[in-house]
């Protein structure tokens, strides 16, 4: 790990990821969170603020991050519940099979190096009846806007942890064995080719 991805990427993500516009997209979908949580690329952990508490058993945090984990010192301080980090990639779980009752991906998708291994991972430690919760930016509707997504997602990957701009994310969710139960689209206030978001929620097909 380089100083770059150490002390300034993490800085620039819990930044990026703050944004006014970002928490109201997570006041959508994780208070949906319920049971055993699992959720995939904790970060700076600015998803606590939003669970219910009375719905929470116990949280796993994923995040092969120690800079993001430091980041995370206090949000995990006011946390009304237990939050247990797992310091692993998201293709690397090691709970048991369906372990969970809740999988929650906040824009997390976009960045997984090998997305087909974590979400095979993720659909054998979720429970049959479990949930999985999903919030992500991702491959816009507009030929226009996608051409420059293509184009500037090389790029981008390098100065934002693996970034992609440009990931169907319905796709890959189905690809990964997930059937989608409901789902909202729509561009977000920003520029247009970051800006495209899904959020809804899957179980196990």
């Amino acid at each position: 790990m380089n100083m770059y991805e150490q002390y300034c990427l993490p800085h620039l993500i819990h930044c990026a990821c703050g944004l006014k516009v970002i928490q109201q997209q997570r006041e959508k979908v994780v208070p949906l969170a319920k049971g055993r949580v699992l959720e995939v690329g904790m970060g700076s952990g600015l998803n606590i603020p939003y669970y219910d508490p009375k719905n929470i058993e116990l949280v796993w945090g994923l995040e092969p991050s120690e800079g993001m984990r430091k980041k995370a010192q206090t949000n995990l301080e006011h946390a009304p519940f237990e939050v247990r980090w797992l310091d692993l990639p998201g293709e690397e779980i090691p709970l048991r099979n369906e372990s969970v009752d809740t999988v929650l991906l906040t824009y997390t998708l976009c960045t997984i190096p090998n997305w087909q291994k974590a979400l095979r991972h993720m659909r054998r430690v979720l429970k049959p009846d479990g949930q999985l919760i999903f919030c992500e930016h991702g491959a816009a509707p507009d030929e226009g806007v996608c051409r420059w997504q293509n184009r500037l997602t090389p790029l981008w990957k390098k100065i934002a942890g693996g970034c992609h701009l440009n990931r169907p994310i319905p796709r890959y969710l189905e690809e990964g064995g997930f059937a989608i139960q409901t789902m909202d689209s729509q561009y977000l206030d920003g520029p247009k080719f970051a800006a495209f978001n899904y959020w809804g929620t899957a179980t196990p097909s």
